[in-house]
């Protein structure tokens, strides 16, 4: 089980984790090694383009701490996306899409979403999606990937090491 102390997995800066909660819209907990997640990550940091309405937390960097983000645990997050608003409100599924979408002034792309036929189809989608996200991208399931975080959090790996699958 190899570890990478690299960060280069991803273009979306660290700092984004410690955004003060006073310019945030919304926190988007994201899994940082899964490649699809990281392509939408990198387009939404796009789109916010600095102006800090999206807080990104990496949810696969060891030092994640469920109690600064909605109390949403690993496990939990890995199953599906999830997001938290200032008011401690958590989000998940295609709901995080349609509020990170609209706050970033683009919310037309998931307007649909909203529908009432669209809207059910839509989230049935994404949850036969979320279900093989990990086996999809090429990754250990959701137990194993559990088991290992806690192995490296047992041991004392280093804050900010990722599991390197």
């Amino acid at each position: 089980m190899p570890l990478s102390q690299s960060h280069s997995v991803s273009t979306v800066e660290d700092t984004k984790q410690s955004t003060p909660a006073a310019s945030w819209q919304i926190k988007l907990l994201y899994d940082g090694l899964c490649p699809l997640c990281l392509r939408e990550v990198n387009f939404l940091a796009k789109r916010d383009a600095g102006r800090g309405i999206i807080a990104f937390v990496d949810i696969a960097d060891l030092a994640y701490q469920p109690g600064l983000h909605g109390n949403v645990d690993f496990a939990t997050a890995m199953g599906r996306i999830h997001a938290v608003l200032p008011d401690g409100t958590v989000l998940q599924g295609v709901e995080v899409f349609r509020r990170i979408y609209t706050a970033l002034g683009i919310g037309w792309i998931y307007a649909a979403t909203r529908w009432p036929i669209i809207g059910p189809f839509v989230d049935w989608a994404y949850d036969i999606w979320a279900n093989w996200r990990l086996k999809l991208t090429g990754r250990p399931d959701l137990t194993t990937l559990v088991a290992q975080r806690q192995t490296l959090l047992e041991n004392g790996v280093e804050n900010r090491c990722k599991l390197d699958v």
